[in-house]
């Protein structure tokens, strides 16, 4: 079945935003007494909604319990101030964007992320206006690596999981991509999405 739609992750993917949560999350972390280190990121909490990553630090003894939304709120206004510094416009996704839509694809993003931090990351990149859906995590039930974000794109774009590729880079990420069915394009980071990661659909 001829491929229709592409949904992209956004943090590692079309954003080089994973270290603009790190950095966030940290500042916010410093507060209490605790961090994270670098290695645990990337082999864990990359990819994971703020309110999990509090949730498996309290967990761990490393935060106080009862603070959850308290440090969500904080760590959400620290993303925002960090967004200009990590989304800026990179031109091979502009450029790559653009032939999809000529191409007649329909373009999604959706991401772990929230909408409002979703919607400011997109229009700080200058890529917000190719989508023609966006989904952040706070519209769904579930978060990655549940597959309901991806399933819910589907479903708002009339198409079934053949008809899509999904690109993602990081475990959660990957694992909700399989999970729903479609194809899955795994980049090792923003660097690795451009034309030429779309080189049969775009021009063969």
């Amino acid at each position: 079945m001829k491929h229709k739609a592409v949904l992209f992750d956004l943090d590692g993917v079309l954003v080089n935003m994973p270290k603009g949560h790190f950095e966030a999350l940290n500042d916010t972390l410093r507060i209490f007494g605790t961090e994270i280190e670098e290695e645990e990121h990337i082999n864990f909490f990359n990819g994971l909604p703020t309110r999990k990553k509090v949730a498996e630090l309290e967990r761990q003894g490393r935060l106080p319990s009862g603070l959850l939304e308290f440090i969500n709120e904080l760590k959400q206004d620290r993303t925002k101030q960090i967004i200009p510094k990590y989304c800026v416009p990179d031109y091979s996704k502009i450029i790559l964007l653009g032939h999809l839509k000529r191409k007649g694809f329909k373009v999604a993003c959706c991401s772990n992320s929230v909408r409002e931090t979703l919607h400011l990351m997109l229009k700080s990149a200058e890529i917000f206006d190719f989508f023609d859906l966006i989904i952040g995590n706070d519209e769904v039930s579930k978060s990655k690596p549940d597959p309901e974000i991806y399933l819910t794109a589907m479903e708002r774009l009339e198409l079934t999981p053949k008809e899509c590729i999904i690109v993602e880079d990081a475990p959660h990420g990957i694992a909700a991509a399989k999970a729903s069915g479609a194809t899955v394009y795994e980049v090792r980071g923003v660097q690795d999405v451009n034309i030429s990661l779309f080189e049969n659909l775009l021009f063969k």
